[in-house]
């Protein structure tokens, strides 16, 4: 582990000491097996680790804000008005990104938009964001059918994980008959290939 990120400023333990007066204990026990497994990854895909650590550790920073917290940061930074019809589901990275640069400073371009598209994924995407999205799936504490299998397809080949990922959520989602964010679809179609 890395005992200072200069992206933020801060010690990890204090950074660690922040994460954790934001969250409950299981989404931040569930934040650091996504940075370990982020890590994990970045060593094998040759993606900085350092900044696999921090994305890692940030991802579900705004997990737990309330919904006028975001509907206000909307305002705030002029975003597309269609987010306001979208949830924390949505909102925890697409608008958390901007707390994190309030509360933390961040302004590392690619750490940042690995958080944002980290739960809607997206056509393109930098190795780290593929980092953060598979991390997130297959972290040591998941325990959903078929998550074996996801890790077994993220040990092999990183694309054709983002790909299975996307599957999965396109059929979770379509199966209950929720709304899937235009952008999961785009990423599907991006990455679909990867399988065949």
């Amino acid at each position: 582990m890395f005992d200072f990120y200069p992206e933020v400023n801060l010690s990890r333990e204090d950074l660690l000491a922040k994460i954790a007066s934001m969250v409950k204990k299981s989404r931040f026990e569930h934040m650091l097996g996504v940075e370990k497994a982020a890590i994990a990854l970045a060593q094998k895909y040759e993606v900085d680790p350092h900044k696999a650590s921090l994305a890692g550790l940030l991802h579900d920073y705004c997990k737990e804000v309330d919904d006028e917290t975001f509907l206000a940061l909307i305002d705030k930074y002029g975003l597309d008005s269609d987010l306001k019809n979208w949830d924390n589901n949505i909102w925890h990275g697409k608008v958390g990104i901007y707390k994190m640069r309030e509360d933390f400073g961040l302004e590392d371009e690619e750490i940042l938009r690995a958080i944002e598209i980290h739960t809607v994924g997206d056509k393109e995407m930098s190795g780290l964001a593929k980092v953060l999205y598979v991390a997130d799936y297959i972290e040591e504490g998941r325990t959903f059918p078929g998550v074996i299998e996801a890790r077994a397809v993220a040990n092999q080949d990183l694309n054709q994980a983002v790909a299975f990922e996307t599957m999965r959520l396109v059929e979770y989602l379509a199966e209950r008959r929720l709304t899937i964010y235009p952008q999961t679809f785009e990423a599907y179609n991006a990455f679909i290939g990867y399988l065949s």
